[in-house]
């Protein structure tokens, strides 16, 4: 029988994060680029610039919409 690798347990321990799913501050703090990126829909990825370049969990993308980590979408929906 083949067993997938366990995960480490610090993962273990928090909800799996969707797209579009809001984080709080701290969540924020400790995901990574990639791991913050994949809660971006696909569509907008591109755009993600990075955690360093988020202020107060936000992005802009192109058209001058603001992406927001905290809310798991746009700030003007």
């Amino acid at each position: 029988m083949i067993r997938a690798p366990a995960e480490p347990r610090f993962l273990m321990d928090r909800p799996r994060l969707r797209v579009g799913q809001a984080i709080t501050p701290e969540q924020f703090d400790e995901l990574s680029d990639e791991q913050l990126e994949r809660l971006v829909p696909k569509a907008h990825r591109e755009f993600f610039p990075g955690k360093d370049a988020c202020a107060d969990g936000c992005f802009y993308l192109h058209d001058g919409t603001v992406w927001s980590f905290y809310k798991g979408g746009f700030l003007d929906d």
